[in-house]
């Protein structure tokens, strides 16, 4: 079966739940809309702010507009999916998921790894951060990581898309890479090794180069001054957070696609295949929201200001 026979892609992970599936909308209605709402109250406060106009924020905004742009690529599709009594997507929608999706795992590991280089500057390096990190540099690095990105996964979908199909069942409540390549009826040996060469060279030297910052930060925390440590505090922990819920989550995922999972419920299989994408974009507005003193009493003023 070639890839242009091909019309559509069914993702048999959905079972019947009954009427729960009202409730199951609903539940993720709420949960979409307050991803919008605070992304979206997060961009705007520090766009208009010019008190925010740092290196840190303009990285900060780059990490929420990704955030909208993740959710969005996964939202919408399941709440269409979870009312529909049949879970059938169109090939070509299919890989524009595909491509949404690992680009916003992407971008975020990306930002992440930006982010660790930035309060690695400014804590160990403080009276050169101005001029390494200038507003040139910032652009330049955002421009990067999106760019990047974009690159790396058309790329991935290039070898997926040319190779030929022996079916059409995901078993996913959405379109991954990995199961569309396991339908392939030829080797995957090319896309196998393009995704090995690119984890070893890009995504282990991020992870090399986020530790090495962080222990870097860890030394000057020990060895600096009490207010130091407090500013290294502040800015780091919602970071460092954010990295290890973002890392555990894309965990999970790799972890089900490569091991038989066919003895964890079914619910919670679902939860851990969607966790990286429907807690991280919930989560950093809240982390950054309430942790980070400029962020948090800009917000509170406005509201303040409207009652």
């Amino acid at each position: 079966m070639n890839i242009s026979q091909v019309s559509y892609f069914t993702l048999s992970a959905y079972f019947d739940i009954g009427l729960f599936k009202y409730l199951v909308f609903l539940f993720l209605m709420c949960v979409y809309i307050v991803i919008i709402s605070s992304n979206v109250l997060l961009i705007v406060v520090i766009c208009v702010n010019r008190s925010l106009h740092e290196p840190m924020y303009m990285f900060l905004c780059s990490l929420f507009v990704n955030e909208l742009y993740g959710s969005t690529s996964l939202f919408p599709f399941l709440l269409v999916q979870i009312l529909s009594d049949v879970h059938t997507v169109s090939v070509p929608l299919c890989f524009l998921q595909i491509f949404c999706l690992y680009m916003y795992v992407n971008v975020e590991f990306y930002n992440l790894g930006v982010m660790s280089y930035d309060r690695y500057l400014a804590i160990c390096h403080p009276l050169h951060y101005n001029t390494q990190m200038s507003f040139n540099m910032v652009f330049r690095l955002t421009a990067l990581l999106w760019g990047l990105s974009v690159i790396v996964i058309v790329l991935m979908i290039t070898f997926n898309a040319t190779s030929e199909l022996c079916g059409n069942i995901i078993d996913r409540v959405f379109c991954a890479n990995y199961y569309v390549v396991k339908l392939s009826c030829s080797s995957a040996t090319a896309s196998n090794i393009y995704g090995l060469v690119y984890t070893f060279s890009v995504l282990f030297s991020l992870a090399a180069l986020i530790l090495y910052t962080y222990v870097k930060i860890l030394q000057v925390c020990f060895s600096g001054s009490k207010q130091t440590r407090q500013k290294a505090i502040s800015t780091c922990t919602p970071h460092l957070v954010s990295l290890l819920n973002f890392s555990f989550g894309s965990f999970f995922a790799v972890l089900q696609s490569r091991f038989d999972m066919s003895r964890v419920p079914n619910v919670l299989r679902i939860i851990l295949s969607i966790y990286f994408i429907t807690c991280q974009p919930l989560l950093n507005p809240l982390l950054y929201g309430l942790k980070l003193n400029k962020i948090r009493l800009i917000c509170r003023s406005l509201f303040i200001s409207q009652k």
